[in-house]
């Protein structure tokens, strides 16, 4: 059965090498056009290379870095990978480390994404770590930065991926990426995931990108999958 791909889909490689790696996107010939590359897959043998590869074949790449250092380092890392040929990348969203990415990008077209709190995160880990904050309120204030640092998107959860919308179409940025993880099928194991939704609901909140990966790549027909998440969203 032939497939046409949705560019919104982002499958993430969430795989221990390259050469699994490899297999799944032949599996998945012909259905999916977008990859995420972690920093599992980032840090193998030859990780960054296929991250390239890919890219070169024509597919769009997603090399999710979580840059987090000084801003010298950040600005270095960003030119870098940006060089290498890159979609888009991430970086924490804190503003000395957005406005030190978007320098170090130039005029490359790599877009720079801000993650603003992790998917795996609940109120009470927040808590935990020392923020006073709801993942809400935190992910408002770091949308708000990251459109003041001029970076091209965020990442969030789908639980505020329409506060994050919002926000975008107040500051004039039609084109803003609101990219969301944590999206699970009905049915699905959640797994690590605190914060989810379906890929209907988080298109419909305001996503312009879903990031899957266990979802599709544990299925027993990966294909099948993302035939069925494709046919899901077709409409919207």
């Amino acid at each position: 059965m032939s497939t046409t791909a949705d560019p919104r889909l982002i499958v993430g490689l969430d795989l221990p090498n390259v050469e699994q790696s490899r297999a799944m996107v032949e599996q998945l010939d012909g259905t999916v056009s977008f990859y995420k590359i972690g920093l599992t897959l980032l840090a193998a043998p030859g990780g960054v290379a296929f991250a390239q590869e890919l890219r070169r074949s024509g597919k769009q790449v997603f090399q999710d870095w979580k840059l987090h250092d000084i801003g010298a380092q950040v600005e270095g890392a960003a030119r870098s990978v940006a060089a290498g040929g890159c979609d888009l990348l991430t970086v924490h969203a804190q503003p000395q480390v957005m406005r030190a990415a978007v320098q170090g990008r130039g005029e490359a077209d790599t877009k720079i994404l801000a993650v603003t709190v992790l998917t795996s995160l609940s109120d009470a880990d927040l808590i935990d770590i020392g923020y006073s904050d709801t993942a809400a309120v935190l992910v408002e204030r770091r949308v708000r930065q990251a459109l003041a640092c001029g970076v091209d998107g965020v990442v969030s959860s789908p639980h505020e991926a329409a506060r994050a919308r919002a926000l975008a179409t107040e500051a004039g940025r039609p084109e803003f990426l609101v990219v969301t993880p944590g999206v699970r099928p009905a049915g699905s194991d959640r797994g690590d995931q605190q914060r989810i939704a379906t890929p209907a609901d988080a298109l419909k909140a305001g996503a312009s990108h879903l990031v899957v990966a266990r979802p599709v790549i544990a299925a027993p027909d990966p294909a099948g999958a993302v035939r069925a998440i494709i046919a899901e969203i077709a409409t919207l």
